[in-house]
C-alpha cells in the first residue's frame, strides 16, 4: 500500500517480510487490546463498551494526519498511495452486509483470523463462512456482474467527491472523530446507569 515500493527502495522479496512482519505486530496489537473477543467487539452495538469505535477513529485520525503533513513536506507523494476503485452502490450495500454480520457473528475479517490464531473456536467458524461466502460470491458473480460494476467513479477521496481541500476534509474528520468520542463516552455512561453500575 505504502509507494516507497514504487521507488524501488527495497526488493520484492524483502517486501514481503516487511509484509509479515506488519501484518504479526498488527494481529498482535488487536489481540493485546482485546479485539479477538467477539463479546468486546459486539459490545459496541449495545453501546456497553465502544473500544472498537475508539480505537478505529484514533487510528483513523492518526493515519490521516500523518499523510496531510507528510505530503505538506514532501515526504510523501499521496498520488502513489494505492487506493482502490469506488463503485459507489455495491459498496454501500456490501458495507451493509458487512456490518450485519459484524453484528451476528461478533467478528470483521481482519478481528476473525486474530480471534482464531489465539485458538477461539468462534473464530476458526467465522473463518469457514468468510471462505464459503468467497466461493458462493466467486460461482454467483455472473448473475449480478452488472450491479457489481456499477456507479463506478474510479480512485476518488473523500476531498475530491465533497470538492474540499485536503486540509479542511482532515479538519472535518478529525471533528467527527471527536464527536464520536463524545457520544461514545455518553453512551457507555447511560448503558452503565441502566445495567446499575458505574462506568468503566
Amino acid at each position: 500500500m505504502m509507494p516507497y515500493f514504487k521507488f524501488d527502495y527495497f526488493s520484492v522479496d524483502f517486501s514481503l517480510v516487511i509484509a509479515f512482519v506488519i501484518g504479526i505486530a498488527f494481529g498482535f496489537v488487536l489481540e493485546r487490546g482485546g479485539f479477538g473477543n467477539a463479546r468486546i467487539l459486539a459490545a459496541q452495538f449495545y453501546f456497553s463498551n465502544m473500544r472498537v469505535l475508539k480505537v478505529m477513529f484514533t487510528a483513523i485520525i492518526t493515519a490521516a494526519i500523518g499523510l496531510f503533513y507528510f505530503t505538506w513536506m514532501g515526504w510523501l507523494d499521496l498520488s502513489l498511495v494505492y487506493t482502490t476503485d469506488t463503485f459507489l452502490i455495491p459498496q454501500i450495500i456490501g458495507g451493509a452486509f458487512l456490518g450485519i454480520g459484524f453484528i451476528v457473528g461478533g467478528y470483521c475479517p481482519g478481528t476473525s483470523f486474530v480471534s482464531a490464531s489465539t485458538g477461539r473456536i468462534d473464530g476458526m467458524v467465522y473463518i469457514l463462512g468468510i471462505f464459503f461466502g468467497i466461493f458462493v460470491f466467486g460461482e454467483t458473480l455472473p448473475l449480478f456482474e452488472s450491479f457489481f460494476n456499477s456507479t463506478p467513479m474510479g480512485r476518488v477521496t473523500l476531498n475530491e467527491f465533497f470538492g474540499l481541500s485536503h486540509g479542511l476534509t482532515l479538519f472535518l474528520v478529525v471533528l467527527m472523530a471527536l464527536g464520536a468520542f463524545a457520544a461514545a463516552e455518553w453512551g457507555e455512561k447511560i448503558m452503565a446507569k441502566k445495567n446499575g453500575r458505574g462506568a468503566e
